[in-house]
């Protein structure tokens, strides 16, 4: 992808940046006692706590990950909005409430409550630690993601920007500067995403694509015993190369220019089928529709490529209703593009190559999780256990957790959670609407996904794409603040105070919570940088699934299992987390990350959910039936 770099969008991210730092600093006195650092001494208002629980929620997952999954996977990128939306219902009936009862500053202090045990804050507070951490990386990613195109700055400039940002945020004024970021961003969010929305409602669904779209060669060709034959001209040289998964494709070059081209392998005489757009080659060399960058001949791109409206074929719209939007675009034909990787005298090359799609299969399930009966079991089992880990994973994350800390009752914390539920819900319904207007309006980057609602927001104008990429950074700051003050909470509360029983004053432990920022801040900076061009979305469906794994069975079965003991609490969160850690670790996309072939995993699930989570609540179960017994039996002797 080639971007220009805006004053606008310098201009409108200082201010956002210098804003939140503002922020920091008038809060920092408020954050003198412990109360006051890790749950703004409780003094938040309900209506504030509940656009902040969605200013929290909505992270770099909600508003570029799952954007840029409708943009390229169509429905499948709306499911994580589904699963992301209710998690949130177990929030609320279950979780909510009696939290707030049972805690002070911390999820492992809501799981002590009835037992003082050590083993459960030593695991309560590694949980926290390690789900922070999963959840930290796509922020990160997200946040380098972003910066390229405003401020013209490489991947790790950004994430190391955003990482020292939030450090000072989180290590001058905790919570209560965190809770007003998130108040102010949640809400900025919400307001520019529906005005997004109303754009892409208003421009409809046409054929032209975006202005500043290019394809390099546009000459149909026909391969015939290995030599091509292009119509008006033949003198291009031929090779072909066939990837793993039987895709074919073709290279043709002239005056030591090459573009690949894929090659449709269904017709006894092959015909190459539309240009590519980006060639990457392992050696550092990218190709832009056949050239190097300089020549400028890429932009974003994606476009609709057969409009029937009405009953009849057009080449535009015009304005649509949310209803009739969705209905077009059924009937429709879309130019999605898809990546294919092969190897080419050496060198790894990677190729994006146009795909045109029915409108059907974009609205239903299909192009990511291949759930259908023709596919195989294991896409299946993957699917299912993304929704429970999505399902399950919000009422298990840290971060969410110690919000309902920061109100005076448990009243207030109940209607927190309505308020989040109303934002979030509104704001997950105008995803769709985002990722496929990213679809069919040029704002595509074939090379990053996450980067697709903020791209459409510049199909409308440089401002609004300043101003969107502005507040998306925001969201970012925002979501990172809350998992580092989860994190350090963790270290110096749990870890230092209550585990180690080190005697700290109330200055002492502020001052022990901002050096675990710091930290904490640094390693997410590094996995930030070494897990770049992942889909947010699906980063963080890995932490949802590791927190639903570790601590929903912890949490549920406390609440609802008079016969949960400590053992089992602390046994079925160590299970929860090294399970779905291993499983993950050795999941095809983790193969993809260390340079392997993601055909090699041992394990084929990407998301380890439906496996990890029953086994955490086997362990609680099991263990905490001997340790009674065991009990039982002591007395009796």
């Amino acid at each position: 992808m080639i971007y220009n770099v805006s004053t606008y969008a310098i201009v409108i991210f200082s201010i956002f940046v210098l804003a939140v730092l503002g922020l920091s600093f008038f809060f920092a006195r408020r954050s003198q006692s412990a109360s006051g650092y890790y749950a703004a001494g409780g003094n938040i208002h309900w209506f504030v706590n509940g656009i902040a629980f969605a200013g929290d929620y909505l992270s770099a997952a909600s508003f570029l990950g799952i954007c840029g999954m409708i943009a390229f996977s169509g429905y499948d990128g709306f499911l994580y909005s589904i699963g992301y939306l209710g998690g949130w219902v177990v929030a609320l009936f279950i979780v909510a409430e009696p939290l707030k009862r049972m805690g002070k500053y911390t999820f492992a202090d809501a799981l002590d409550s009835k037992f003082n045990s050590k083993e459960i804050k030593l695991t309560a507070a590694i949980s926290t630690l390690v789900v922070s951490l999963f959840y930290l990386i796509p922020q990160m990613v997200g946040a380098g993601a972003l910066i390229t195109p405003l401020l013209g700055f490489p991947h790790w400039v950004g994430v190391v920007m955003v990482g020292s940002i939030v450090i000072f945020i989180v290590a001058t004024a905790g919570m209560t500067s965190t809770t007003y970021v998130q108040f102010i961003k949640g809400g900025l969010l919400i307001v520019f995403s529906t005005i997004i929305t109303v754009y892409v409602l208003r421009n409809g669904i046409n054929t032209t694509p975006n202005e500043n779209y290019h394809k390099f060669i546009s000459i149909p060709a026909i391969v015939t015993n290995n030599q091509v034959s292009a119509i008006g001209d033949s003198s291009y040289t031929f090779k072909h190369q066939q990837n793993e998964k039987g895709l074919s494709f073709v290279k043709l070059e002239k005056g030591g220019i090459s573009s690949w081209w894929k090659l449709n392998t269904a017709v006894e005489s092959p015909i190459l089928e539309e240009a590519l757009s980006v060639v990457v080659l392992q050696n550092g060399i990218k190709l832009y529709n056949g050239e190097p960058k300089e020549a400028g001949k890429f932009f974003q791109v994606g476009h609709a490529h057969k409009i029937i409206y009405n009953g009849k074929e057009v080449d535009k719209t015009g304005p649509l209703g949310p209803f009739e939007y969705i209905s077009t675009l059924e009937e429709s034909e879309i130019t999605r593009f898809l990546k294919a990787s092969f190897t080419d005298e050496g060198n790894k090359v990677t190729v994006y190559y146009q795909s045109i799609t029915t409108g059907k299969d974009i609205m239903k399930p299909g192009l990511y999780y291949k759930s259908d009966k023709n596919n195989p079991f294991w896409p299946k089992l993957d699917f299912i256990s993304l929704m429970l880990a999505l399902f399950l994973g919000t009422s298990a994350l840290p971060h969410i957790l110690i919000r309902y800390y920061t109100v005076a009752s448990q009243r207030a914390a109940r209607l927190s959670t309505i308020v989040a539920i109303a934002s979030i819900g509104f704001f997950y319904i105008l995803t769709l609407y985002m990722g496929t207007g990213a679809m069919i309006n040029g704002g595509l980057d074939v090379e990053s996904s996450n980067m697709s609602a903020p791209l459409l927001a510049k199909t409308f104008g440089v401002v609004l794409f300043s101003i969107i990429s502005a507040i998306a950074f925001a969201t970012i700051l925002g979501t990172v603040s809350g998992l580092i003050v989860a994190s350090s909470g963790a270290v110096a509360h749990d870890l230092m105070d209550k585990y180690m029983n080190i005697k700290m004053t109330e200055h002492a432990k502020v001052k022990a919570g901002r050096i675990s920022a710091v930290v904490v801040g640094l390693v997410a900076i590094a996995l930030g940088i070494i897990f770049q061009g992942q889909n947010v979305s699906f980063l963080v469906g890995l932490a949802f699934a590791i927190a639903a794994s570790a601590n929903l069975p912890a949490i549920l079965m406390l609440l609802f299992w008079e016969k949960t003991s400590s053992k089992g609490i602390a046994w079925a969160i160590i299970v929860g987390t090294v399970s779905s850690l291993m499983l993950i670790l050795f999941s095809p996309t983790m193969y993809e990350v260390y340079g392997l072939k993601p055909g090699d995993a041992p394990i084929p699930l990407q998301n380890p959910g439906i496996i990890s989570i029953p086994l955490g609540f086997i362990t609680l179960i099991v263990i905490s039936l001997f340790t009674k017994k065991y009990r039982a039996q002591s007395e009796q002797s």
